[in-house]
């Protein structure tokens, strides 16, 4: 198996959840902007999308878009208990999750990294941004430490992944206690500490 990443970009998430399961891999970083991996493979070839994360199976077969690589990691190494039990309201909630930090939260981020994005422009996705921080600090106050069945869940490791970009946009945790104490215990994790090492994000 083999991820196809971005550091520190939304593929994150699921080399976290790799390294929770203790199953193999391989990573191969991609350049986005010019469409060659790491190996100056056609990354196109790989991925028609053009974007990352793709998760590359040995039969050959490659799957791509987060939550569905996330799911996929956690159903086929179920022992790992990254994602509740299929057909229950849990794993719906999870899923609820999964599909709210990709389409509003990681995508009110967007216009803080594009390029060429106006300064009036910026303000307006980091206020976007804080209205969708200031939704999972609600949904944190009741004192879980894990969003769905106090369980750590792939879930988890994609709302780090995308609220921990916060340190790199302008945007102080410190205004969302509970989120910023929930991106402490993700990034304490033996699990993400390893991935951040390999993508070159920590030492």
């Amino acid at each position: 198996m083999k991820l196809y990443y971005k550091p520190g970009a939304c593929p994150l998430a699921s080399h976290i959840a790799l390294h929770e399961t203790g199953r193999q891999f391989e990573i191969e970083a991609v350049d986005t902007a010019t469409g060659r991996t790491e190996s100056g493979a056609d990354y196109r070839a790989i991925n028609p999308k053009g974007y990352v994360p793709a998760l590359g199976l040995d039969d050959g077969t490659v799957l791509t878009e987060g939550a569905a690589v996330l799911q996929y990691i956690a159903d086929t190494t179920p022992a790992a208990g990254l994602a509740p039990t299929a057909g229950t309201l849990a794993r719906a909630r999870m899923q609820e999750q999964l599909n709210w930090i990709g389409t509003e939260l990681h995508k009110a981020f967007g216009p803080l990294f594009r390029a060429g994005t106006s300064e009036a422009e910026q303000d307006a996705a980091r206020v976007a941004v804080a209205g969708k921080f200031d939704f999972i600090e609600t949904q944190l106050a009741d004192g879980r430490a894990w969003l769905v069945d106090d369980r750590f869940s792939v879930a988890d490791a994609y709302l780090f992944v995308v609220s921990n970009w916060a340190n790199f946009t302008g945007i102080d945790l410190a205004r969302w206690p509970n989120l910023a104490a929930f991106v402490g215990r993700c990034a304490a994790r033996p699990s993400a500490q390893a991935a951040m090492r390999a993508e070159g994000l920590i030492q």
